[in-house]
């Protein structure tokens, strides 16, 4: 009994980490969208910040209450430290992030941003005592001759600082918000993500001007809220709880190589040659961890049921 007890954990912490990669990895996608909205929208940094927020907020909070329904307002008043937490990295990095977008282009942002896998296990190693597994540094460390490649072909470029420093600060917020959601995996942080929403529409209130905003910019918007943003704060909530940080980390970086294929592919915003030999060489990294995590699972199954 205490063996089959073993292979049932055993095999539901797999299907469970699977789930995790699957969410995350969508989330990810969804994000990966963000270069797209902010070329094709043709209002100010704030207004897009403001109506964004306002849309996605209202979508994660419609998710929320058709997920627990009775449960929802004991949810809320039940809100605390870690919640506030998460709210705050969240607005943090919504901010930084579209900002950075804004002001330099789609490939440097997301070459700041590729960094976040490393970035996410330090920070869950000095907080919260999560060690990387070995496959996972190998992983990472391949993404990071990735990263290289590409931060050697924007040595000389004209981009702006502010956009890059936006990036960076991105980057912080995504990795303490990740560690945050991993240690306390149990508490519901839906509600913390449309809060962030609205927090950062609160924000940009008072520099942005909504009424300005044309139709088609006005539809684009709401399609940025929905699409992007609010379900890939949904996913990505869901699916973090599921896998380590520092894995986690790893996978949203799949925004990296796409953010700039997307718009490249669209507004024909062509990134350098390094980006291009660089970025695939995170994408190898990225989708070999997975494989490599998915093929030790069936492993350890079949010798268990053997």
């Amino acid at each position: 009994m205490r063996w089959g007890g073993n292979l049932m954990v055993t095999l539901a912490e797999q299907q469970q980490y699977r789930l995790g990669v699957t969410y995350v990895a969508l989330s990810a996608l969804a994000w990966s969208t963000s270069g797209l909205f902010v070329r094709a929208i043709g209002a100010d940094l704030m207004t897009i910040l403001f109506c964004r927020g306002i849309v996605s907020g209202l979508g994660v909070f419609a998710l929320f209450f058709y997920i627990e329904r009775r449960n929802a307002f004991r949810i809320l008043r039940s809100m605390r430290g870690p919640s506030l937490a998460a709210t705050i990295f969240s607005t943090a990095s919504m901010i930084s992030g579209i900002g950075s977008i804004y002001y330099t282009s789609v490939a440097d942002a997301m070459v700041i941003y590729a960094t976040v896998p490393f970035v996410t296990a330090g920070v869950a190693f000095l907080f919260i005592g999560e060690r990387p597994n070995v496959r996972t540094l190998i992983a990472s460390g391949i993404a990071f001759i990735g990263v290289l490649v590409m931060l050697s072909g924007h040595t000389s470029d004209g981009g702006s600082w502010l956009g890059k420093g936006l990036a960076a600060v991105m980057t912080l917020t995504v990795a303490a918000l990740a560690v945050v959601m991993r240690q306390h995996r149990n508490v519901p942080m839906l509600p913390a993500m449309a809060m962030s929403a609205w927090l950062c529409s609160f924000i940009t209130f008072w520099f942005a001007s909504p009424l300005t905003v044309s139709g088609q910019d006005l539809g684009l918007i709401i399609a940025f809220g929905i699409v992007q943003n609010a379900m890939g704060l949904s996913l990505y909530t869901f699916g973090s709880r599921l896998v380590p940080a520092s894995d986690a980390a790893l996978l949203t970086a799949l925004e990296v190589p796409l953010t700039p294929l997307w718009v490249w592919m669209v507004f024909a915003e062509r990134p350098s040659t390094a980006t291009l030999i660089g970025g695939p060489i995170v994408l190898a990294a990225l989708f070999g961890h997975i494989l490599l995590e998915v093929r030790r699972n069936r492993a350890v199954t079949s010798a268990k049921t053997h």
